[in-house]
């Protein structure tokens, strides 16, 4: 599988570090025991088209959301963490 880095170009996956679901929501810091495991230890195994957090740490180290079926490994769209951040926020309505 090959990641189309927005800063390196399209790179080898082993160049990259996979790092879990990218709309995970973590848990209040005040959030019972139960609810920290359920976060940590359940997750979906969804087949199709999934967001992801990817770290190229062979490249430019930059943190990305990769969005890839996960039935067929295609990679439908690749964006920085910073812009994806950015634009969750806009959406959310945010103010900085």
């Amino acid at each position: 599988m090959r990641i189309p880095c927005p800063h390196c170009g399209a790179r080898d996956v082993q160049e990259f570090s996979y790092l879990g679901d990218a709309s995970a929501a973590r848990p209040a810091a005040d959030a019972s025991l139960d609810a920290v495991a359920e976060a940590v230890y359940l997750r979906d195994n969804p087949a199709g088209p999934h967001r992801e957090l990817w770290y190229h740490a062979s490249g430019c180290r930059a943190w990305l959301v990769v969005t890839r079926d996960t039935a067929c490994h295609a990679i439908h769209a690749v964006e920085t963490a910073r812009a994806a951040a950015a634009a969750r926020d806009l959406t959310a309505g945010a103010v900085r």
